[in-house]
């Protein structure tokens, strides 16, 4: 043991009274010092128990005599059922194979990339792209067809003199950048297009002087590699995606495996935020199937059933706390530095796993294929005491039953007291997707003082292929067409005011913002739902009747390009009071077979709060009426 000195500043106290009267001073501690009797730390480091009595007595306190998890699993034994993914329906839209070599997320999100939007050509970057690998092609047959394909499918220089070309003219940028390259390169988009729509067409139509009967045989061959590389390039579908709902601004869809007598089938109803998982599936007990696909099943049934044999190892994880004596961790996670409030379950939960709980937990490695549907039907364990215990699913019984407790397992759908599934799902997704700039982005907020709700164009898509903000544009638009109307139909003289009053009927908002009425569901008289409606496009001094002005994304554009034009609704619960925010962007992501896929999809997130449009009707407004 060391012994610590002490070591006290002050006079020293005696039995002789001193001669001059006493002072007592504060009594202070320099520092406290222990001093070694021996060099042998052994002994101190072993750390011994003299109380061997306490030490029991506390065991038992604490129930440790009683428990029953003394013997380490040293041996795992399981058997399973298994079966994989093979069918997929988006929506409403028909049954079809659900290929393993395309990520889930492709095939579900996936929206065709617009190339024409309102009668404005748009995507000058992909159809100059396209354009570039055409003549590349055709460069190795003859030189000279490079400025045929120009002059045959060439870009058009816009005319800032012409109304019809303001929505390219009112963006400077937009202006020089189409101008700059009109005449000059080729627009690849126009000639896949021609190709596509009907198999008769080929890329020479048009020509005045035909190629030779070589060439066209060599032109016909690169048109075919033309349009496989820009399908490659982008994978889009063929028309609307079927899983996409409007309405509802989400997806939805339904995948299936082949199960004894039938199908398990699993659906997605709500899905928007662009994360795929396991848990965005619940099991639907009332479909029977989803049906055979056109062409019958190129997979078959996969079902299988094993046993396999593993070894449990420790759970571990970045800045576990080490179980063994006089062992530190690692010094990169500091568990001191997490402060729950009471109210944080989550963080209490991990610490009082890490730090009490970490050495109980054991893994075990198991393999399952990407996209199928394993069923764990026990779980053998042998501890170091040869004891054998069989493990079945902790979730097993009821689906509603509210004291269930289970993880990574799917959910029933509905509220129907249903036997509770516990297979695990590993769904075919990609484990991280990059996601670019927004090409649209759209705030569907509510206006509680016009008692409406608004669909703000927070950014557009212009014809160069980017988006600019909506508020930019709509200023610009409408400052173009008023110039060009002035610049055909001079404004009067405008007339001194005499009244320091003026007298308004309605004001105008910002031209990308686009109203939203609530209007009755048919056959019903208490649900409501809002329906896209427009607002005048107004501009002084114009004798026609006003335009309506027309959203410019195509998230707002729905059904408006249709022959017939549609009607756009979205249920109205759909717009709480925070709003919600909805863009589209270009997402990237490598498949574990090396190929690269690049798909157009839309998110959906939570809004801002409300706006206000500063709509207002019947105003009466100050004017100044000089001196």
């Amino acid at each position: 043991m060391n012994t610590p000195v002490h070591r006290i500043a002050g006079p020293f106290l005696s039995g002789v009274r001193p001669a001059a009267p006493y002072l007592p001073t504060i009594t202070t501690w320099n520092r406290l010092e222990g001093r070694a009797r021996a060099e042998d730390f052994d002994r101190a480091m072993k750390a011994e128990v003299r109380d061997a009595l306490w030490m029991l007595s506390k065991q038992w306190q604490m129930g440790e005599f009683i428990g029953d998890d003394a013997g380490s699993p040293v041996l795992a034994r399981a058997h399973l059922e298994t079966t994989s993914l093979t069918r997929y329906r988006g929506g409403d839209g028909p049954v079809i194979p659900l290929e393993q070599d395309v990520p889930l997320e492709a095939k579900v999100e996936t929206q065709p990339v617009p190339f024409r939007q309102g009668g404005l050509g748009i995507g000058l970057d992909l159809r100059l792209l396209m354009g570039r690998q055409w003549l590349k092609l055709v460069a190795g047959v003859d030189p000279a067809l490079r400025a045929r394909f120009i002059e045959r499918y060439g870009i058009a220089a816009p005319d800032p003199h012409d109304e019809a070309d303001a929505a390219i003219s009112a963006h400077p940028g937009v202006w020089q950048r189409v101008a700059a390259v009109a005449g000059r390169a080729m627009d690849g988009y126009a000639l896949y297009h021609h190709l596509t729509a009907d198999d008769s067409h080929r890329a020479y139509d048009g020509f005045a002087t035909p190629p030779t009967a070589a060439q066209q045989t060599a032109i016909d061959d690169l048109a075919g590699r033309f349009i496989a590389w820009f399908d490659r390039l982008l994978y889009q579908p063929s028309g609307d995606n079927p899983s996409w709902r409007p309405d509802y601004l989400e997806h939805r869809f339904a995948c299936s495996a082949p199960r004894d007598g039938g199908e398990r089938v699993m659906v997605a109803e709500a899905y928007h935020h662009g994360h795929l998982d396991w848990y965005n599936l619940d099991v639907s007990p009332d479909q029977g199937g989803l049906g055979v696909p056109d062409g019958g099943d190129p997979v078959g049934d996969t079902r299988g059933a094993m046993t396999r044999t593993f070894i449990p190892t420790h759970v571990a994880f970045g800045g576990m706390p080490d179980s063994r004596w006089w062992a530190f961790e690692d010094h990169a996670t500091e568990l001191g530095f997490v402060r729950p409030d009471t109210t944080d379950l989550n963080k209490l939960m991990l610490l009082e796993f890490m730090l009490v709980f970490a050495n109980d937990w054991f893994l075990v490695p198991f393999t399952v294929l990407t996209g199928s549907v394993a069923d764990v039907r026990g779980l053998m364990v042998t501890n170091v005491f040869g004891e054998h215990t069989w493990v079945e699913a902790a979730g097993r019984g009821e689906d509603e039953d509210w004291q269930r407790w289970s993880m990574f397992t799917s959910s029933v759908h509905g509220s129907e007291d249903v036997p509770a599934d516990t297979t695990l799902l590993v769904l075919p997704v990609a484990r991280k997707v990059l996601e670019g700039k927004p090409i649209e982005e759209v705030l569907l907020l509510r206006d509680e003082i016009a008692n409406m709700v608004w669909g703000v164009e927070a950014r557009v898509p212009v014809a160069t292929g980017s988006a600019i903000p909506g508020r930019e544009a709509a200023y610009e638009l409408s400052g173009t067409l008023q110039r060009l109307l002035d610049a055909t139909n001079p404004p009067d003289p405008e007339i001194p005011p005499a009244a320091p009053i003026r007298y308004r009927l309605v004001n105008t908002v910002p031209e990308n913002w686009i109203p939203f009425v609530p209007v009755h569901v048919d056959a019903d008289r208490r649900e409501i739902q809002l329906q896209r409606a427009a607002m005048p496009r107004i501009l002084r001094g114009d004798p026609r009747i006003p335009q309506k002005i027309e959203p410019r994304t195509s998230l707002l554009r729905e059904g408006l390009d249709a022959a017939p034009a549609r009607q756009y609704f979205v249920h109205e619960e759909e717009v709480p009071r925070a709003g919600i925010r909805v863009h589209k962007a270009f997402q990237r992501t490598r498949w574990y077979d090396g190929r690269v896929y690049t798909w157009l999809g839309i998110r959906k997130q939570v809004g801002r709060g409300e706006g206000s449009s500063g709509l207002g009707f019947d105003r009466v407004m100050p004017v100044d009426v000089g001196g």
